[in-house]
């Protein structure tokens, strides 16, 4: 994932200095590795060749505070703009340019204090590192919050003739991106009385995360007959196991448990729906999802168009069920199958060099200065590799303007880490060229385009790794390993976003959302996707519950789907037509960060995302692989 600096303008804030951490889709199965990892019990232990350099960003902690202390004279001074940027477009852009100054710096501070923290997360200086960012980053938030609502004051016809003169050619898209949300601002009082709102707004998030962590898990026995803790952290680990009586043991007791808290979340969850839609029908959106939407200027039809589309193709997925089926060889194929290793797993053994060397070779296909600069990346102090008990757990990338790309592992070894590897470096990337291209205010590219560049460079990974593959064995583990990245991204991640309009939908429409009402609508959407091979077992009902996602974002999950389906396009016409549409993505896509609205960034690169056509044609791919596994499995 890419942990990033949201860029979001509008009529309500501004603030390219907020920081997020997306959520990630799914879990990715953990196979141990016949050899291990290095274990490190501490960061010290961790040779400095495995491990990123923050210092290439501060020196040290005075030159951080240095630059905390200019931050915070930079926000206060701020205010001497207020009321007067309405003059000129020189004025404007005297404002912007103090703007993006404040920003820039902001953004460095807070991603060296964080970072920081994230690889010794126990340390408790770097605690009141990353605690004295945040307050920072609040400041800075709370003395721009003016600007947006200033600029929506500007008229018309004054602001038609700023935009079109060359001073304020490098703002006009995020100009235009305030300009956009105007018919959903509000009068000043109002805007304030829903800014003093906001906080009774998040209630419902974090009543769900202290439910969430209240609730206790019974013990299981394990493949040995011991008893162990079922947590949510370890749930998914024995959803892997191979012993059937293990993996139905754990989905029974974690969803029978969740069962038992069902009112307590459903309210919770009735709650955020009618946050999202009171908010949307005071700004005047007919909907919770056009007020998603419309501020990042993608068209509704695009989240219409791919539930749609995938509905459609839905019969691909059970026809993968039935494979599923066969090859574990039961009677009869149950939701707490579905994490199972189908084919026997790869547990070689890579070590993160040799992980890096095949990302490299299978990445030659993106060119000379792409690989090389890849390889810089590798030893030039950008990766983080190994884990150690304080470290955050997961992968991502991160960094600021100001800085090289950042990425962060927990190497252990597997096939699955290597991939890993190309897709947090895929971010790295499209960071690297972007940052090189274009100006602060464009250089924050949009969810809805980052993960397109990682998950296109976990494709060319496969292909090359598939092409070169030699036994049965080999190409059948990767063929699956592909077709699970289309289940649990294209597939799952839409059935997410249509259980996500429904519920928005019927609250919307006054009716109930009690626990039994979403366990119906979530039962019946996962009935429709699995198909009948699939017996859609009635604890299922309750995984809406084990989604964070719901409640910490509105209508997100549908940009995984969205970005999965681009990047197959984009992957198949590299490796269709070479090196023209190596540079035509480059130049387009990977170098464009905001610089043009998402739709058109990636239409100019090569697929329409304003169209099912990128989601019809990932369809074909998956029907193509799974016939390939299909021929591969029956073959004698």
């Amino acid at each position: 994932m890419k942990k990033k600096v949201m860029s979001t303008m509008t009529a309500a804030t501004v603030a390219l200095s907020v920081l997020s951490t997306p959520f990630i889709p799914y879990s990715t199965p953990v196979v141990a590795a016949a050899e291990q990892a290095p274990v490190y019990k501490t960061r010290a232990e961790i040779p400095d060749q495995y491990k990123w350099k923050l210092e290439h960003i501060y020196a040290d902690k005075a030159a951080w505070d240095a630059d905390v202390k200019k931050v915070e004279k930079m926000a206060n001074d701020f205010a001497k703009h207020q009321g007067k940027i309405a003059g000129s477009a020189a004025a404007l852009k005297r404002v912007l340019d103090d703007y993006v100054a404040l920003m820039r710096l902001n953004d460095k501070v807070y991603v060296y204090a964080n970072m920081s923290l994230d690889v010794n997360s126990s340390n408790s200086a770097l605690q009141e590192l990353a605690d004295g960012a945040d307050k920072l980053n609040t400041l800075v938030s709370e003395k721009t919050a003016w600007l947006a609502p200033e600029v929506v004051a500007i008229p018309d016809g004054k602001m038609k003739s700023y935009l079109g003169s060359k001073e304020l050619a490098e703002y006009k898209l995020f100009l235009n991106d305030i300009i956009r949300t105007k018919p959903y601002s509000l009068p000043k009082e109002q805007e304030e009385l829903l800014a003093q709102s906001s906080p009774l707004a998040s209630s419902p998030e974090n009543i769900y995360s202290m439910l969430a962590k209240d609730v206790k898990f019974p013990k299981i026995k394990d493949e040995t007959g011991k008893e162990v803790q079922l947590t949510r952290s370890n749930f998914v680990s024995y959803l892997e196991s191979k012993d059937r009586r293990v993996r139905k043991d754990a989905f029974e007791a974690y969803y029978r448990t969740m069962a038992g808290f069902q009112d307590s979340f459903a309210q919770v969850f009735a709650a955020k729906m009618k946050a999202d839609n009171f908010y949307a029908k005071a700004r005047k959106y007919d909907s919770a999802l056009e007020a998603s939407l419309i501020p990042n200027n993608i068209p509704t039809k695009v989240y219409d168009e791919l539930i749609a589309t995938v509905n459609k193709n839905l019969p691909l997925m059970h026809r993968y069920m039935e494979l599923k089926k066969k090859m574990l060889g039961v009677d009869e194929l149950h939701m707490y199958d579905i994490y199972v290793p189908i084919v026997k797993s790869d547990d070689k053994y890579y070590s993160i060099e040799e992980g890096q060397k095949m990302v490299l070779e299978g990445l030659k296909i993106m060119g000379d200065d792409y690989v090389k600069v890849l390889d810089e990346g590798f030893k030039g102090g950008w990766v983080d590799v190994y884990s150690t008990d304080d470290k955050r757990t997961g992968a991502y990338q991160w960094g600021s303007y100001d800085t090289h790309p950042y990425v962060l592992l927990n190497h252990q070894g597997t096939l699955d880490d290597v991939f890993t590897i190309a897709h947090e470096m895929g971010h790295a990337m499209q960071s690297y060229y972007t940052n090189k291209k274009q100006p602060y205010i464009s250089s924050n590219y949009p969810t809805f385009t980052a993960e397109v560049a990682s998950t296109m460079n976990e494709t060319l990974l496969f292909k090359s790794m598939y092409a070169k593959a030699k036994t049965k064995e080999e190409k059948l583990f990767l063929l699956n390993h592909y077709l699970e990245n289309f289940r649990s991204t294209l597939f799952r991640q839409t059935q997410f976003a249509e259980f996500e309009r429904v519920i928005h939908e019927k609250e919307q429409a006054g009716e109930s959302l009690n626990a039994e009402a979403l366990k119906k609508i979530y039962l019946d959407i996962n009935k429709k996707y699995y198909g009948d091979t699939m017996i859609s077992d009635e604890e299922i009902a309750m995984e809406w519950a084990r989604i964070p996602h719901f409640m910490n974002y509105r209508y997100y999950v549908y940009q995984y789907s969205t970005s999965f389906a681009a990047s197959q396009a984009l992957a198949k016409k590299i490796l269709d037509e070479g090196q023209p549409a190596v540079d035509q993505i480059k130049k387009n896509f990977l170098e464009a960060g905001s610089s043009q609205p998402p739709i058109e960034v990636l239409k100019a690169a090569g697929v329409d995302m304003s169209t099912a056509k990128p989601i019809e044609d990932a369809m074909k791919i998956f029907e193509e692989t799974l016939t390939e596994m299909e021929k591969l499995v029956n073959e004698k």
